[in-house]
C-alpha cells in the first residue's frame, strides 16, 4: 500500500498559485530594475548636457540652439520626474505583490508540513509493521527448530 494524501490537489493548486504569485513579484522587480537603468541613463544625459553647456559658455552659439539644449535639458528633467513617479508605483506594487506571495507561501508550507508529517507517520507505521513481521517469522522459525 502506497502513501497516498488526501489532500495531493490541493497542495499542488497551492504550489501552483505560490509560483504564479513569485513570478509576478520577479517581474515587477524587473521592470523596477528596468526603470532604475533608464533612471540612471537620463541622470547621465543631464550630467552630460550640463558638461556641454559649461564647456561651450563662452562659444557663440545660435539662439536656436540654445533653445533646443534648453528643451532638451526640460524634458530630461520631466522623463526623470515621471520614471521617480512610476519607479514609486512599482514599489507600492511590489510590496502588495510581497504580501500575496507571503500569504500564498504560507498556504503552500502548512500543506507541505501536513503531507510530511503524515508521510514520516507512515513511514514509522509501515516500518514498525515490517519489523513487527520480521519478529514474527522470526520466532516461528524458533519455534519450530
Amino acid at each position: 500500500m502506497a502513501f497516498q494524501f488526501s489532500l495531493a490537489a490541493v497542495l499542488r493548486v497551492r504550489t501552483i498559485l505560490e509560483e504564479r504569485e513569485e513570478r509576478m513579484l520577479q517581474r515587477i522587480l524587473f521592470e523596477i530594475s528596468q526603470t532604475q537603468e533608464t533612471l540612471a541613463r537620463t541622470d547621465a544625459e543631464l550630467a552630460g548636457s550640463d558638461v556641454f553647456r559649461n564647456a561651450n559658455v563662452f562659444r557663440p552659439l545660435i539662439g536656436r540652439q540654445i533653445h533646443v539644449s534648453y528643451e532638451e535639458i526640460k524634458e530630461l528633467r520631466q522623463k526623470r520626474k515621471d520614471l521617480l513617479g512610476q519607479i514609486a508605483k512599482m514599489e507600492q506594487l511590489r510590496d502588495k505583490q510581497l504580501v500575496l506571495y507571503e500569504c500564498a507561501r504560507r498556504n503552500r508550507e502548512m500543506l507541505s508540513d501536513m503531507r510530511d508529517e503524515k508521510r514520516s507517520a507512515y513511514d514509522s507505521d509501515m516500518a514498525r509493521s515490517e519489523q513487527k513481521i520480521l519478529d514474527d517469522n522470526y520466532i516461528a522459525r524458533r519455534g519450530i527448530s
